[in-house]
């Protein structure tokens, strides 16, 4: 894709005078239809490193069903198997979202930024994989999916209803799949098995160009248009309120703090202190990631900080 960035077809205008499906740098025939497309302006969709992340996604495509060894699932405790299922019936339902925003956004995009069309585009195949593996994990050991809450599908619909890709884009890259990343890096610390460990680094490789992407594009947001800030901040400013409440599930927050313990013997010694630190390094991360897109937090946020142990002071250099 960057070596054919070149002549007609390697500028991309800020502002297409077209809004056709003609490929960029093609010569056009007058009268050809409008497409309608409402996303017209290079700043509300662009990254930097789009073309190199979509490059990196079709060269790292992976399968749920050869690439886990799922031979090697081994009978598990009732609680470990209990919270692996749990987690895993979370995760189905919140991966499928950063699957239905993009393709909620990509017929609305002009098809002069072919690149960032293409990269979304695999970003929905990672998602359907995702919710594959994980709903294949629930099932897979006898333990089955188990409960939905409905505080995580108000963050889902805060997300699925951001009224500019832009914002949406900071809900889901900086706020939702950021820290989903963070959870996904600590797969060998939660997962009781191979087979969760291999999933793990599956799905964390795909979750970092999402977020990497989503980074750098509020960044070339700002970049080009200032004003814009303010609105990411107001997705922010109600995303992080939902979260809140989100972070608050029990069933949750118990499945969590009963892998990280190795069982629910030793759950309130150690699982639920590590949750806590857990819930603490992710938010730190999340305060991080914004800091890198141009769209500081530190001032604005409402999260408890201070109740969390996390030293704002350190986020800047991040």
């Amino acid at each position: 894709m960057m070596d054919i960035a070149v002549g007609s077809y390697g500028e991309v205008p800020d502002h297409p005078a077209q809004r056709t499906m003609a490929p960029r740098g093609a010569d056009i025939d007058e009268g050809m239809p409008d497409m309608g497309y409402i996303v017209n302006s290079k700043s509300e969709v662009w990254a930097e490193n789009v073309a190199e992340l979509y490059e990196e996604a079709v060269s790292r495509q992976w399968s749920a069903t050869r690439d886990i060894p799922w031979g090697e699932l081994r009978e598990l405790p009732s609680d470990i198997e209990h919270a692996v299922c749990q987690m895993c019936t979370m995760l189905t339902e919140v991966e499928m979202i950063a699957a239905d925003l993009p393709a909620k956004w990509m017929w609305r995009i002009n098809h002069d930024f072919l690149e960032t069309k293409m990269f979304l585009s695999t970003q929905i195949v990672d998602e359907a994989r995702h919710a594959e593996v994980f709903r294949k994990r629930a099932l897979a050991n006898g333990g089955g999916l188990l409960r939905a809450r409905r505080d995580g599908e108000f963050l889902l619909r805060e997300i699925l209803q951001a009224k500019t890709f832009t914002q949406a884009s900071a809900l889901l890259h900086l706020l939702g799949e950021g820290m989903v990343l963070d959870l996904f890096r600590q797969g060998e610390l939660i997962a009781p098995t191979d087979v969760e460990k291999r999933m793990f680094r599956l799905v964390m490789q795909d979750e970092a160009r999402h977020v990497a992407f989503g980074t750098l594009h509020l960044r070339y947001a700002i970049d080009h248009d200032p004003d814009i800030a303010e609105e990411i901040h107001e997705a922010l400013d109600e995303g992080e309120q939902v979260l809140g409440s989100f972070g608050a599930q029990p069933t949750t927050n118990t499945a969590m703090a009963t892998l990280l313990a190795g069982g629910v013997e030793r759950i309130e010694e150690d699982g639920f202190p590590m949750s806590e630190k857990l819930s603490a390094k992710m938010l730190t991360s999340y305060l991080a990631r914004c800091e890198r897109a141009g769209v500081s937090r530190l001032d604005r946020t409402k999260l408890p900080l201070d109740q969390l142990g996390i030293d704002a002071s350190t986020l800047g250099v991040a």
